[in-house]
């Protein structure tokens, strides 16, 4: 453990991946609440588009996929407010226009496949600083807007209409959660892949749910989850020369598969 943690490239990795744990599993909560736990995938989807578009016309594909995901993720709230369709019509809608856009340019482009994958599927040994210290301030950000906002999102993900009632700004936290989300999906592009990265949001939250505790435990054991997750899948790439994004999501889903057989066994 001490020879990994002794070169740079881990250290950061380990730091950028806790922190984008910590961001995905306390909005992954609200998302499974609300309904929206597709919500990942669409961004994913979506932020697609924008990683080929910068590719082609050299713009950083990061500064593309973020354009992409927070313009994409305001369409989707857009579309379901005025349409009054449901929000996985909404997301689907929105997501798979930008990702046909993104297959377009890729297939009208030539020489960036290679770099299209590493988006797609991460590369968290190659963490740079400038995305080391984005995260550091992405998860700050979560971490206040769930702290001051809470009573109101819990009021909110149960319960839209009376929240709307009693005076809660139900669009605005519902668009701040929206673009958060968006925002720290690009953010673990690099963790976990585009394709992936949905599931640093959805698994720990339905993992912690499995226990059935309280609203703030659940928030609580969904980030230990996620970070324990994230450890265990960079540790085990390490030593045996696994794909440290597809071994983060398998530790995941082992936990979850765990919890979800002894909440069966013990109930």
């Amino acid at each position: 453990m001490l020879e990994m943690l002794s070169y740079v490239f881990m250290q950061k990795a380990f730091i950028a991946g806790i922190l984008i744990a910590t961001a995905c599993a306390l909005l992954g909560t609200f998302l499974i609440l609300r309904k929206f736990s597709l919500f990942g995938d669409g961004i994913a989807h979506i932020s697609f588009g924008g990683v080929a578009a910068g590719l082609l016309f050299n713009i950083t594909p990061f500064i593309g996929a973020l354009v992409f995901g927070l313009i994409g993720s305001f369409g989707i709230l857009k579309l379901r407010e005025k349409s009054k369709i449901h929000a996985d019509t909404a997301i689907g809608l929105v997501s798979h226009a930008s990702l046909g856009l993104g297959i377009f340019i890729a297939s009208i482009a030539s020489g960036f496949n290679v770099d299209i994958l590493s988006y797609l599927f991460g590369n968290i040994l190659a963490i740079k600083d400038t995305e080391l210290i984005l995260s550091i301030i992405l998860t700050g950000i979560v971490i206040i807007f769930v702290t001051i906002f809470n009573k109101d999102l819990f009021y909110i993900a149960f319960d839209e209409e009376s929240a709307k009632v009693s005076g809660i700004k139900v669009d605005l936290l519902n668009t701040l959660l929206i673009l958060l989300t968006a925002i720290t999906i690009v953010s673990a592009m690099n963790i976990v892949g585009l394709m992936l990265a949905s599931s640093l949001l959805i698994f720990p939250a339905a993992s912690a749910l499995q226990l059935r505790k309280s609203f703030k435990s659940t928030i609580i054991i969904a980030t230990i989850i996620s970070i324990l997750s994230v450890i265990i899948g960079i540790s085990a790439a390490y030593y045996f020369d696994f794909a440290t994004a597809g071994t983060i999501v398998l530790v995941n889903t082992a936990i979850f598969l765990i919890l979800l057989v002894a909440k069966k066994v013990f109930k």
